[in-house]
């Protein structure tokens, strides 16, 4: 019976270390695109915020970035939904029931809006509200309802829109 021939115990440790090396160096390195900052958390708890570009953290799981974005405006769609969207939170749960009001002569009105918003300050934004987005969400869906139940139908439909928006902006 012919032996197999031996492989070297330095060759194992030797490929073994490669591979290590790899593994750290892939799973260590991140980039943060140039519309963004970084929120690097070491074990879940706040470490630094990162500008745009190359950056280093601890491999395996020990520093995690959460990307986002501070340099472009978000919006969130009310009532509709915008094909091809690029904000995870902007897609309505349910659009019909969304933009479905009472105003206040008691009809019914069809209204849609856009919230437009901007990430000033990435660690108040995760750290500060639960879930952020829904809270948004939440605010400005009762701020209008609130708004368009205090109109008519026709200042909902024609004339009232600009004091609308101011009345929900200021709310």
């Amino acid at each position: 019976m012919p032996q197999m021939p031996r492989i070297p115990v330095r060759l194992i440790a030797g490929i073994a270390a490669i591979i290590l090396l790899i593994v750290l160096t892939w799973t260590s390195s991140y980039t943060v695109q140039a519309e963004s900052e970084g929120v690097v958390l070491r074990f879940g708890k706040f470490l630094k915020t990162v500008e745009p570009g190359l950056h280093f953290k601890l491999p395996l799981g020990i520093d995690k970035v959460k990307v986002l974005p501070t340099r472009r405006q978000l919006k969130l769609e009310f009532g509709f939904v915008t094909p091809g969207y690029t904000n995870p939170d902007q897609p309505a749960k349910d659009a019909k029931e969304e933009r479905s009001m009472v105003t206040g002569d008691l009809n019914a009105a069809l209204v849609e809006w856009v919230v437009q918003y901007r990430i000033d300050d990435p660690k108040q934004y995760l750290f500060d509200v639960r879930n952020p987005a829904q809270t948004l969400r939440d605010l400005s869906e009762a701020a209008m309802r609130e708004v368009i139940g205090d109109r008519t139908v026709d200042e909902v439909i024609t004339i009232g829109r600009q004091d609308i928006e101011v009345s929900a902006l200021a709310r």
